[in-house]
């Protein structure tokens, strides 16, 4: 069972620092995107497999096709990794992504298309180790309201999961994002994507750039001058990354 698809998510539950405070700290913007992605996904399999009480931390697998068990060694060594996590929805979530990846093509036709419910959170894992719930969805840096299965189905999806766009939408202090627009480049497909970082120490504004990364800029302090050839919007941060992903694919040399 070396190479069997359940024991690839087990080795990177293996490699998680459940203990990284440092790094949960200082990625806690994309770990929030992609809590809040794993929600919405969870609500959307949630809904289709009429499992609306289960959710959000649910085993998705048990709900498409109960007959697929995760092989026994695979689950033994699942079992000796989790003993030592907390809270028990942590557990339960990473068995869930363990079984899911055996389900392979025992998906049914009414789920089919949805995504992978739990590559999200598994990201999430990888960037600062856990969560634990009470009120809100604490990850150790950041509090989520849980929502609905509703609200969180209808949310707009995060499906930029690239380590490097994840990256660049960590930062210090309270980030708002806006888009460069003109006649040729709409919001969905703006000149450029500018962020403005509200910190103690004051307010830096930037701009990512052809050089891959976030630069100092005086746009929006010469756009507030009346500087305003370039138009601007401010955009969500899925918005965002969706720029950032498209700039960072492009091959390099490329216009």
């Amino acid at each position: 069972m070396t190479d069997h698809p359940s024991r690839t998510v087990l080795d990177r539950l293996r490699a998680v620092d459940w203990s990284d405070e440092t790094s949960a700290f200082g990625r806690e913007h994309s770990r929030a995107l992609l809590v809040r992605e794993f929600l919405r996904r969870s609500a959307l399999w949630a809904r289709a497999c009429g499992a609306e009480e289960a959710w959000p931390f649910f085993d998705v697998a048990e709900h498409v096709d109960a007959e697929v068990q995760t092989p026994a060694d695979v689950a033994a060594e699942v079992e000796e990794l989790v003993q030592g996590l907390a809270p028990e929805l942590l557990r339960t979530t990473c068995r869930a992504a363990v079984r899911w990846a055996c389900l392979g093509d025992a998906r049914t036709e009414p789920t089919a298309g949805l995504p992978d419910p739990y590559e999200p959170l598994l990201l999430m894992f990888e960037r600062g180790g856990g969560f634990h719930l009470e009120e809100y969805l604490d990850l150790n840096g950041v509090m989520i309201p849980l929502g609905t299965v509703e609200t969180n189905a209808s949310a707009p999806p995060f499906l930029t999961l690239a380590p490097a766009t994840l990256d660049a939408l960590d930062a210090e202090g309270d980030v708002t994002y806006y888009a460069k627009i003109d006649e040729r480049h709409p919001r969905q497909s703006p000149r450029g994507i500018l962020r403005r970082r509200v910190e103690e120490d004051g307010t830096h504004d930037e701009a990512f750039t052809r050089n891959l990364r976030w630069e100092p800029t005086e746009y929006l302090k010469r756009y507030a001058l009346g500087h305003d050839d370039i138009d601007h919007v401010p955009v969500a941060e899925h918005e965002a990354a969706a720029f950032i992903e498209s700039v960072t694919a492009k091959p390099t040399g490329s216009g």
